[in-house]
């Protein structure tokens, strides 16, 4: 959750392909830091042994046979800041960051679509340390039963040589992967070495909710809102929704003013008229989440999802 509404500057170099491949891929310099994530503590704290401390203390974890790089994924209901924790860990550790997205990378040539993936894998090797993080990996590394297409298969085979390669001669890049759908991952991405650390990334809390609704709503004309208040009611809510919430609140004020002439600030009654019927957007997620953690989950790789559903009181 990002506390500050100043906006981060990044330095952006665009990557070029070759004449077949039309879509770009930016290698940026972030500014964020884990001081701009509000809460999430316990992520921070795991993700700073996993992957920072390595990098800033090299000969304490070269001693026990660690190599600095690695891989991490993020797994969570859509709109809870996966993105933006992946740009704070480059910015925490002032390393490089490639946003690969699958359109990046696909191509209407045989072969294209993998070069075009080893290309990016080889740009993050050669511009270490960097972050190189996989938008919706689970387009790109579905599981392979399930494909009825070779080249989707060929791919995902593309993306575990690459991966293959962070035990080798990657020291310095770091493969973040972003999921709302982990369970459909191919198996063999999980093994050690490649996504085999997990962490989940749960909805806001009540404090960031607060946070989130404060920085909607900054440079917005509104009445004095008691935003504590909309926190409370809107456990659950994700990033994505609180910001939807605000969105209909800020309409039903621009409409008002329009009917009235002059501008009308957004009440506290917008957004509690905003907030009638809506619903969590994550509860259909930790319904079918539920489900793969209590009867798909061997290894209780989605225990903290039911850990979290335990403690929020989720059934």
């Amino acid at each position: 959750m990002k506390r500050d509404d100043t906006e981060k500057r990044a330095k952006v170099k665009v990557i070029q392909f070759d004449q077949h491949q039309h879509a770009l891929t930016e290698l940026e310099q972030h500014c964020e830091t884990f001081a701009d994530v509000g809460g999430l503590e316990d992520i921070k704290k795991k993700i700073n042994m996993d992957f920072i401390l390595p990098l800033q203390n090299p000969e304490y974890f070269k001693a026990f046979g660690k190599a600095t790089g690695g891989s991490l994924l993020l797994f969570g209901p859509p709109g809870c800041g996966k993105t933006f924790i992946a740009k704070a860990i480059a910015g925490e550790i002032k390393a490089n960051f490639i946003h690969l997205e699958l359109q990046a990378i696909l191509s209407m040539y045989v072969g294209q679509s993998e070069h075009n993936l080893h290309d990016i894998f080889e740009k993050a090797r050669d511009n270490s340390p960097c972050v190189l993080f996989i938008d919706e990996l689970d387009s790109i590394g579905g599981n392979r039963q399930g494909m009825s297409q070779h080249h989707d298969r060929v791919l995902v085979n593309q993306l575990l040589i690459e991966l293959d390669g962070l035990g080798t001669f990657n020291d310095g890049v770091y493969v973040i992967g972003a999921t709302n759908t982990p369970w459909y991952l191919d198996p063999a991405l999980r093994r050690p070495g490649r996504f085999n650390k997990m962490v989940f990334m749960p909805p806001p809390s009540e404090e960031e909710r607060v946070d989130i609704l404060n920085l909607k709503l900054s440079g917005k004309p509104h009445d004095q809102i008691d935003v504590l208040k909309i926190a409370k009611k809107t456990c659950h809510f994700s990033g994505a929704d609180l910001e939807q919430l605000v969105s209909d609140a800020l309409d039903q004020a621009i409409e008002r003013s329009l009917q009235q002439g002059k501008l009308s600030p957004v009440h506290q009654t917008d957004l509690e008229s905003s907030l009638q019927g809506r619903v969590p957007s994550t509860l259909e997620w930790f319904s079918t989440a539920k489900n793969y953690a209590m009867f798909s989950d061997a290894n209780k790789a989605y225990q903290s999802v039911l850990d979290y559903m335990k403690r929020n009181k989720l059934k």
